[in-house]
Parts: structure tokens; sequence; C-alpha cells
């Protein structure tokens, strides 16, 4: 086990953990953290894990821990890695069950105090149009055909049905849409679980939510992108429902036999792999960019649902009710991209399980109004406290393969926290704060209870003075959709 000890510090907000720690680590393992949040993450298995990430075979570079980590399935979530293309890995369970959960953030020119007393029925009418809760049903009916469209053009399908606007695609990642994508090395129980829940939020810690620009740090990038201090924004974070976690459940199987096939030796089971070039790596990385572009699509119909849901509120008080797209980005996702390591150009397999691309200021794959400024990257807080939104850096393309956190980080297990916070009084307590809450159970508000989670800005903080994000503007919740 490893301990504070162990820890090399580089910086403040840096510290390492040498290859010397075990024989069987090619790469260290570097965590964005200040010493309390170093202190507690050494109180779960997050840490242990990422270590046994480094023990994998094909990585270069390091393994980055994001001040937001937490104990997942294999590998933390708040967890980077990359391996070599071709000659690395690729491994389901280090890109997550929830393949391409991700975070979308419009804005407007809505003026929060002008719209105030309406609140409340746009909570009613976003909680209507946008359903809530495990296995619910979405707002769009598909046929088997529809469904493999959605597969294999993401948000774009979404843009041929009127759904989405020129624009929203421009500023999604990879324009919300994977190249390379199969449906055939989908499995038919993958498609029976997603074929109904397009346009639907899900449980868990999904939501939502109509915020307020609370406090514009960088006003020029804030107009670029649309936020404008003491008007309403509007977050939507959810995936690929039931669709993306079969498909990874599907794989995880399918992986137990190619390890035994292909010699690998794994530090954990949870993080069966199989090497990328190999043909079940190819159909599990076709399968994998089904299940992402399906999620693009769910948040785009998610979007319209909202801009309806604002028109039919607000339309007969405002001239506009306009919901313009800020940014859309994922945060579990594996990504074929470039990077310098060592002064090398390598193609990677970046795995992202639980953190936010960041590319800074020139990548490529930009919209032309971010390139000088680096990627939006959209950090939700939980109910109650704020969100961040933040901009990519060059030194994140330098220390994190253009990685940032992705929002606060648990600190304590749902099981604990439904034990400890009762939904009605929670409901409550955020009703007395002036935020308006729709929940599809109070357990399930329970599970996602502020103080199941790190502080927001602390983590923020960590990132922003590391210099691999820097920080735009602070959203504060009003109205909470959630799962």
């Amino acid at each position: 086990m490893v301990s504070q000890k162990d820890f090399k510090k580089i910086n403040d907000y840096l510290w390492e953990i040498p290859t010397s720690f075990h024989p069987e680590m090619t790469v260290p393992v570097w965590v964005f953290a200040d010493a309390e949040i170093l202190e507690n993450a050494l109180a779960d298995l997050s840490i242990n894990q990422a270590i046994n990430v480094a023990r994998l075979p094909g990585l270069v570079g390091q393994v980055v821990v994001m001040p937001d980590v937490h104990q997942g399935y294999g590998m933390p979530i708040g967890g980077v890695m990359a391996t070599r293309v071709p000659g690395g890995i690729i491994s389901p369970g280090a890109i997550g069950y929830d393949i391409n959960c991700g975070v979308r953030v419009l804005g407007s020119e809505i003026e929060y105090r002008a719209v105030k007393s309406h609140l409340g029925d746009l909570a009613n009418a976003l909680y209507k149009n946008c359903p809530t809760g495990t296995g619910e049903k979405g707002t769009l009916s598909l046929s088997a055909h529809e469904f493999e469209q959605v597969c294999v053009q993401g948000a774009r399908w979404a843009l041929a049905q009127g759904y989405a606007e020129p624009e929203d695609l421009d500023r999604t990642e990879e324009s919300g849409c994977l190249e390379g994508a199969d449906p055939s090395k989908v499995s038919q129980r993958a498609k029976a679980r997603g074929k109904g829940q397009l346009g639907s939020l899900g449980s868990g810690n999904h939501f939502l939510e109509v915020d307020v620009v609370e406090e514009v740090i960088d006003l020029e990038a804030a107009d670029v992108m649309g936020l404008l201090e003491g008007c309403l924004a509007v977050q939507i974070h959810c995936g690929s429902r039931g669709f993306g976690h079969q498909v990874c459940t599907d794989y995880v199987q399918d992986f137990q036999w190619s390890v035994v096939q292909h010699g690998i030796n794994l530090p954990d089971r949870e993080l069966v792999c199989a090497p990328i070039d190999s043909p079940e790596g190819q159909a599990y990385l076709a399968a994998m960019k089904c299940a992402a572009n399906f999620a693009f699509a769910n948040r785009q119909t998610l979007a319209w649902k909202a801009r309806q849901s604002f028109q039919n509120v607000l339309g007969k008080s405002l001239k506009s009710t306009s919901l313009s797209q800020v940014y859309d980005i994922t945060h579990n996702m594996g990504k074929i991209e470039t990077h310098v390591v060592n002064g090398e150009e390598v193609t990677v397999c970046v795995h992202r399980k639980g953190a936010t691309r960041a590319f800074g200021p020139g990548s490529a794959g930009l919209p032309p109004e971010y390139q000088a400024l680096g990627q939006p990257v959209l950090v939700p807080g939980s109910m109650g406290t704020a969100s961040w939104v933040l901009l990519g850096t060059a030194a994140s393309m330098e220390l994190s393969f253009g990685s940032s956190c992705h929002g606060a980080g648990r600190v304590m297990s749902r099981a604990k926290a439904k034990r400890e916070v009762q939904g009605e009084r929670l409901r409550g307590q955020l009703e007395r704060e002036g935020i308006r809450v729709r929940a599809g159970s109070l357990p399930g508000l329970a599970e996602e209870a502020p103080q199941a989670y790190k502080d927001v800005n602390r983590v923020v903080n960590v990132v922003s003075k590391a210099g691999i994000a820097r920080p735009v503007a602070r959203l504060r919740p009003v109205a909470v959709i959630k799962g």
C-alpha cells in the first residue's frame, strides 16, 4: 500500500510516485493535488489503482491523476493514461462503463432577475421533457435502422432530424461524431437496452441544471463563449445510458480471454484489456465509438428539449429565449491522439476516465473562435455548489496529455450518503437556498448531496495553480433536475 512518504513532491500541486516504487511500473504516476487532497486520496484505493495502471504494457509518459480523484473500477475516476498505437493496449474498464459521459453548457442573454419568478414553472417543464431515472425511456422512439444511424452519425443524426443547430456541432468535441463506429461490433443486448433511451437523463450523478453566471473571471473568453454575468446558463450531464454500460460489460467479459491469449500479466482483473491493434481491440474501439456517438446524440436531444422548455415557459415574457452552445465535452473516453512525449511525437490512445480533454490554444480540432483561447473545460460541482468553466492550456499539453479534472469528485460512497442524508430534508434545504429541485427519487437525491463531494473550488484551484487549466467563469445553480 502506498503512503505519503512514497511521493516525491515536484511542486505544491504536483506529486510523483516514481517507477522505483514497484518493479513492474513502466512509467511514473503524477498526482495533481494540494497536500490535503493528496492525504484524502490515500483514504481509498485510488492511488493504488493508478500504480496498477502504471504496470500495464505499452504505456508512454506518465499515468496522470486529477484532484477530483476517487476509487473506480480498476482505474481511478480522475485518471488519464496513454498507450502507444500500435503496440499498446486498450482497456474498457479504464475508459469506464458510462462511455462518453460528459457535460454540455449552454449560455443565454436571459437575465436571472427578470425571470426569477418563473423558475419553478421552468423546472417543472424541464422535468417533464427530460425523463430521469434508472431504465426510464427517452423522448424519441427509434426503429432498429434509426438506432444504428445514431450509432454511426452521433449528433449529426440529431442535426438531420432538426434537433440541433449547426453551431451546436461546431462547439462539440469531435463535432459530435467519432468516425469508425461499427454497430456490427455491438451485441443485440446492448442495442435493446439503448434503443428506447435516447433523450433521457438517467440516474446516478446525472442532472440538468439551470445556473446563473455568478462571476466572470476572464471577460474576453466569456464573451466569446456567450456567458454573461447575471444571465442564465444550462448544464446537461449525462452519457450513453444502458447502451454504453452494456457495451463495456460485454467487452470486459470478452477480454478475459484476450489477456490469456496475448500473455498480458494483469495487476488487477478489472484492468482487463487487449492489444489495440488486435482484432478484438479494434472491435471494442468500434463498439465504444457507437456508444460515444449515442451519448453525443443524447445530450443534443436533451438540449433541444431544454430549448423547447425555455420557449414554452418564458416565450410570452421575453423576445428571445435562445440558448447558445458554449461547448460539449466527454469525460469517459478512449481517443486516438498525437502528443509529444520526451521530445518525440507519438500516436497514442488516451484513456480519460473521469477526466476532461483540455487542449491548449492552437490545438487541432477546436472551432475557430476557440483557437486562440484553448478548449473550454466544463467542471460541474454538486447540487447547491458552484460549477466552473475553464480553458485548456499549453501546459496541459505538456503535463497531462491535454487533460484536466471533470468535477468535484466524491468523498463519500453512495451507500454512506443515503445512510447519512435524508432526501426530503436535503430538498428542503436546497429550496430554502433558492434552488428549485425536481428529483426522480429522494434516495437518489441523497446520494448526490453536496457533502458527498469535495469542494469544487479547491479542485479548480489545484488545476489552475498547476497550470493545466485556467478559470473563465463560475456558475451557481438555481434549478436542478436530478436523475
